[in-house]
């Protein structure tokens, strides 16, 4: 039962991803899509760091020819040192500046750079007692390069792969007394990490 139903569903996803979009304007500018993703997220903050693994979602509005919009929503988990989890949401905006010229056929390969901006709400928790925790809020930038996979006129496959900064007041976990405490140092800390996107992308429609 499960892998027919199975095989119904992907009939029905490749029937949807075959679909032409109704195009209203000559150029790509205008077109909505709609994507999911996975990440990974590679620290750089000293001792404390640690890789993070994550999942999200991204809408994407065309602009021009040219320039591409996303606006992303994205969970990240991993560990902060042998005390410690930590969590992140990032929520912002990116930039994507298209290397080639738009052509009438569907371009397999379409790469890019691109560049943005994000919230980041980060809270770091005791391994021993999930209530024992600390949070905070910073201020991100990001850049980066990526590539669409174009293997329909409306779905692509797309691989991201940017830096990003974040300022904020860095959050560290240390033990007294058999006990886990949070410590926040006073002022700003840069930090930054490496960061892998990987999404599908669906065209939904041309709003212009």
């Amino acid at each position: 039962m499960r892998s027919h139903l199975l095989i119904v569903l992907l009939g029905c996803a490749h029937a949807l991803c075959a679909q032409s979009l109704a195009q209203k304007g000559r150029g790509p500018g205008g077109t909505w899509s709609l994507g999911v993703r996975s990440s990974f997220s590679l620290f750089n903050g000293g001792s404390h760091s640690a890789p993070g693994t994550g999942a999200g979602g991204q809408l994407r509005v065309r602009i021009s020819e040219r320039v591409n919009t996303d606006w992303f929503y994205d969970y990240f988990t991993g560990p902060s040192g042998s005390l410690a989890h930590r969590e992140d949401q990032h929520i912002g905006w990116s930039v994507l500046f298209y290397l080639r010229a738009h052509t009438q056929e569907r371009q397999l390969l379409q790469p890019y750079v691109v560049a943005g901006h994000c919230f980041d709400y980060t809270k770091q928790r005791s391994n021993r007692d999930p209530s024992n925790f600390a949070e905070r809020w910073s201020s991100a930038v990001q850049a980066g390069v990526g590539n669409h996979f174009n293997v329909t006129d409306r779905a692509d496959l797309s691989l991201v792969c940017q830096y990003m900064w974040h300022l904020g007041t860095d959050i560290h976990a240390e033990e007294h007394a058999g006990q886990v405490h949070f410590h926040k140092e006073k002022g700003a800390n840069l930090e930054g990490h490496l960061l892998i996107h990987v999404s599908f992308n669906y065209k939904l429609l041309d709003a212009w």
